[in-house]
């Protein structure tokens, strides 16, 4: 597994919508296209393509039958990211910097917990308004990602939380992370 990884299943979950939806149209398929993941989430072609290939190896994604493209197992998802991830992509804060808030500075839990601490976690952003403790995002191209796609900025935010936080926050970002898959798919 490879950070970039974890943003291309994170962007495929904000991807796929509320379960009541119709089927997706032509303009949304176009969205599962490996050219269209590289450009929303600014990854190569060939990094998606030998993503996606590596969550289905890893059974975090399948093929859809009928489109062909490719969606997370969400049940998975939950599982790796609320269990595993903090593991596989352990956390070092940085030096102070100035970029985007993300765990539990960041918008999606705003309000949720009181005491999650003095410091504010960012990902380190020349055009960020943030500033705080940096941490390394998941992959180099998140700020430019999470620009695009704002389900996909409060996923990799809530991963961060999961990430970072002690028992008691961390359970407060994996309830929040559960819901959001839980409405997606």
């Amino acid at each position: 597994m490879k950070g970039q990884d974890i943003l291309i299943l994170l962007k495929l979950a904000s991807l796929s919508g509320e379960p009541d939806r119709p089927a997706a149209d032509a303009a949304e398929e176009g969205a599962y296209s490996v050219r269209s993941l590289a450009e929303a989430l600014g990854v190569s072609k060939s990094e998606v393509s030998n993503s996606i290939n590596r969550l289905y190896g890893a059974g975090l994604a399948v093929k859809d039958r009928r489109s062909g493209r490719p969606r997370p197992k969400m049940k998975a998802v939950a599982e790796f990211i609320v269990s595993g991830l903090k593991y596989v992509f352990p956390v070092k804060p940085g030096p102070l910097a100035r970029g985007v808030a993300t765990g539990f500075a960041a918008p999606v839990l705003d309000g949720k917990l009181f005491s999650a601490g003095e410091s504010k976690f960012i990902w380190p952003d020349a055009e960020g308004r943030d500033s705080g403790q940096s941490i390394e995002p998941l992959f180099r191209s998140v700020p430019y990602a999470i620009r695009q796609d704002k389900d996909l900025y409060a996923y990799l935010a809530l991963v961060d939380a999961i990430r970072l936080g002690n028992p008691r926050e961390a359970g407060v970002a994996k309830k929040e992370f559960e819901m959001r898959l839980s409405r997606h798919g």
